[in-house]
């Protein structure tokens, strides 16, 4: 019997399995192939719903569903924390001491926020002065300190680089700006959005659409702005380039891959912690039989879930093919699609790839419809979790 591990239970972990249920469900059926998904808890969380959270247009319940409801009832499901993983032996060890031996893994276990990284931004959280929308708990926080806020200085500062889903910074503010119209207070908040590089956002075409957006919207621009220190007591952001005031400051706090202690140890991350893989087969580059998907791997385009989505089916199709003995043709090309809120309701979308022309053309106008397509898309990925689209 041949073994396919699947450890990480969000979006990229669940498509895999599920999709490998579907393709090889007869083989599975016959005792030849036994696919298990790991994960540390028992729900599958969408994490996309976080950013609607603070506005009171989503709830932390309406982001998670049971993995027993998405799971194809092909799939083996261990709720048990991977803690070490011995790739030379091919096996991977549970916290409860369990050990699974395997042909083929595969690491889905996303990104995390790592605020400690930033010296003060703890302090600011603590201090309900500084905050976040990228958690439950974070955007819950969030959303009671905006309840309160009718007045002053509103900062959204992307201090920590790569992080997942790269234009949620630009929404925010966007939809922040009409939620204050719609509450009649615009005119007593200043609104600043920062970024740490030479440009607005690291993909020129967002940069063109964004750009006259916010200054058109009042909403005011630093960068590049490289947040070094947040000072809880002066709530000052604290740059290479200078330093910000604000009364509330939202952040996009310094990320680490999910499961980082298990990559360290395992050997199969790069310079910054990511897993190591080709960018089109998404095989890591460091181990036999690993592969690596969505937020934890350095694959060359954003962390979100539209390319975790993509990647998914690639590494699916793959091993297919390698458990019926035929050589895996199936290639990733960088595929990302990102709807882009641009207030309450009307959004546009960046839809690109690898190739870097991909990367400038012109966005489409922002429009209700658009903003229809991202709503109706939120509500399904349930069907996209179970590897149905």
């Amino acid at each position: 019997m041949e073994k396919i591990v699947v450890v990480g239970g969000g979006i990229g972990g669940t498509v895999v399995a599920n999709r490998l249920a579907n393709d090889i469900g007869s083989m599975i059926d016959d005792g030849e192939v036994e696919v298990t998904l790991v994960n540390d808890t028992p729900h599958n969380v969408y994490k996309p719903k976080y950013l609607y959270i603070p506005f009171g247009l989503s709830h932390t319940d309406e982001t998670k569903r049971p993995l027993t409801e998405i799971l194809n009832h092909r799939i083996g499901l261990e709720v048990d924390p991977a803690v070490d993983m011995d790739t030379d032996a091919k096996t991977l060890e549970l916290e409860s001491g369990k050990t699974l031996d395997y042909d083929y893994l595969v690491m889905a276990t996303g990104a995390k926020l790592v605020p400690s990284e930033t010296p003060g931004l703890v302090e600011a959280h603590e201090d309900d002065t500084a905050h976040w929308f990228y958690n439950p708990e974070g955007a819950e926080a969030l959303r009671d300190a905006l309840q309160d806020f009718e007045e002053g200085h509103l900062v959204l500062s992307v201090i920590g680089s790569p992080h997942i889903c790269p234009v949620a910074p630009i929404e925010f503010p966007l939809i922040a700006d009409a939620w204050f119209r719609e509450r009649g207070i615009r005119d007593d908040i200043e609104i600043t959005y920062t970024y740490p590089i030479q440009r607005s956002h690291g993909l020129l075409s967002v940069t063109r659409w964004m750009d006259p957006i916010f200054e058109d919207r009042g909403i005011d621009t630093e960068y590049p702005f490289n947040v070094e220190e947040v000072d809880p007591e002066s709530q000052t952001l604290e740059a290479m380039e200078g330093e910000l005031d604000f009364d509330l400051a939202v952040t996009i706090p310094p990320h680490a891959a999910g499961a980082d202690d298990l990559i360290e140890n395992a050997g199969i991350g790069d310079e910054g912690g990511w897993v190591d893989v080709d960018h089109n087969t998404l095989e890591c580059t460091r181990a036999d039989g690993v592969y690596s998907i969505g937020d934890n791997a350095n694959h060359g385009t954003s962390k979100a879930g539209s390319p975790a989505h993509y990647q998914a089916g690639v590494v699916a199709k793959r091993l297919a093919s390698q458990i019926r003995g035929e050589p895996p043709t199936e290639m990733y090309h960088g595929k990302t699609f990102c709807y882009i809120e641009a207030g309450l309701d009307e959004a546009t979308y960046a839809h690109f790839n690898y190739d870097p022309e991909t990367k400038e053309k012109q966005l489409p106008k922002e429009s209700q419809l658009i903003h229809w397509g991202k709503t109706a898309f939120n509500e399904t990925f349930s069907l996209i979790t179970r590897g149905l689209i």
